[in-house]
């Protein structure tokens, strides 16, 4: 069997030859937890937890996480029956007639404000490119918000809940888990629903687009996107700021499905209606759903419209809207994704030291995002095809990070 965090935390303990008191004490938890985590009580642990224990131990935190999580982050071929156990059962918990009882219904619902906080630190350990720690740290946050939501019944806790399985839904999307995908935005809208937060179901609705999206069901996608865009259509002069940035979610997201459906002109329409709500947007912050409707703003549309042009096989154009596009602009998962049409229209343009040199900074940023990329290793084969001498160093370490034997 796979070592959990606890017996991380056991191993180094005593390694370190520290007593269980003393481990708490210089982490500042409760002796509880330290035992909980070593004997099994616990499966898993707040990534603040993790974080207070490793600084104790002198470790990196990805050494308590477990050997399951990091072969998934590192895209792994036979890392998913272990990685993915914890979430899946968390996803799609054991059903006889009913529910099976949860052997902890007794214990007292998580405060609003812990969910929350954990839910900004998953949600930050996926956009960092931190896979292995949003992989170990997201099933706690999902039991814990799921209990809560049940026990209190209250709005706000079913909007984290339904965050927090819209977050697993973009994590199972990288990790090509489409199974649990499914059934992470299919929670994250009945979760919405129940909060009785239409922006919120609105704005989960583009995770069930872009899904469909990497299966190559473009009319669904398109189709999905831009009904629920239409339910929701904000009047721009008085829109919330909340209001503004789902409605431009999806309408990029219908505009991915049009270009990818060889139909630039629709691409364009709908792009141009979002950047008229970016434009009406402008800096107001958008509060109360921090892991669905960051970062929409002016910048994300010219990515769109960047990536428009490298489906449309228009290497000049991307490389033309990439110029408006400022460094690390919005979320960074988005802004990576973007830098790979930068290097797919300079390596289009047999301008492969570029196209390198793109890779490389994407590699120095966020090497466990490259590593899942497919794209990344498209444009890794394009460069090492077109160049007449050998492999450099350099792309020879980039092909074997992304996967590709020349």
């Amino acid at each position: 069997m796979e070592p959990t965090i606890g017996d991380h935390v056991a191993r180094l303990r005593r390694q370190s030859t520290l007593t269980q008191e003393q481990l708490a004490e210089r982490a500042g938890v409760s002796v509880e937890t330290v035992r909980k985590l070593e004997q099994g009580e616990r499966r898993s642990a707040r990534m603040s937890t993790l974080h207070a224990l490793a600084r104790a131990l002198g470790v990196a935190t990805t050494a308590l996480l477990g050997d399951a999580s990091e072969a998934a982050a590192r895209a792994e071929p036979d890392h998913r029956p272990l990685a993915l156990a914890e979430i899946r059962r968390s996803l799609t918990p054991a059903r006889g007639l009913g529910a099976l009882a949860d052997p902890a219904a007794d214990r007292p619902a998580a405060p609003v404000d812990v969910l929350r906080a954990q839910l900004r630190q998953a949600d930050a350990a996926y956009h960092r490119g931190d896979y292995a720690a949003a992989l170990a740290t997201t099933p706690r946050l999902l039991d814990d918000s799921r209990h809560a939501a049940e026990v209190t019944g209250s709005p706000l806790v079913h909007a984290t809940l339904s965050q927090a399985r819209y977050l697993a839904t973009e994590l199972l999307i990288q990790l090509r888990a489409a199974d649990l995908a499914y059934a992470a935005v299919a929670g994250a809208l009945d979760a919405a629903e129940a909060a009785g937060d239409l922006v919120l179901g609105a704005s989960t609705v583009k995770g069930s687009s872009w899904l469909l999206l990497r299966q190559g069901r473009l009319a669904e996608a398109e189709q999905v996107a831009i009904s629920t865009a239409d339910a929701v259509e904000p009047r721009l002069r008085w829109a919330e700021p909340a209001e503004l940035a789902a409605w431009g979610w999806l309408l990029l997201a219908a505009a991915a499905a049009a270009a990818r459906d060889n139909r630039p002109d629709d691409a364009t329409a709908l792009l141009d209606s979002a950047a008229a709500a970016a434009a009406r947007l402008a800096d107001r912050p958008v509060d109360g759903h921090l892991a669905i409707l960051g970062g929409f703003r002016a910048a994300r549309v010219d990515m769109m419209r960047a990536e428009a042009a490298a489906v449309a096989g228009n290497p000049g154009r991307v490389l033309q809207v990439a110029e408006r596009v400022p460094v690390g602009e919005t979320v960074a998962t988005s802004w990576q994704r973007h830098r790979l049409d930068v290097a797919w229209a300079y390596a289009a343009q047999r301008q492969y030291g570029d196209a390198t040199g793109v890779l490389l900074d994407l590699r120095d940023r966020a090497p466990a995002w490259l590593r899942h990329q497919r794209y990344a290793r498209d444009i890794v084969q394009t460069i090492s095809d077109g160049r007449r001498r050998a492999m450099t160093t350099e792309l020879a370490e980039l092909a074997s990070l992304v996967g590709y034997a020349a």
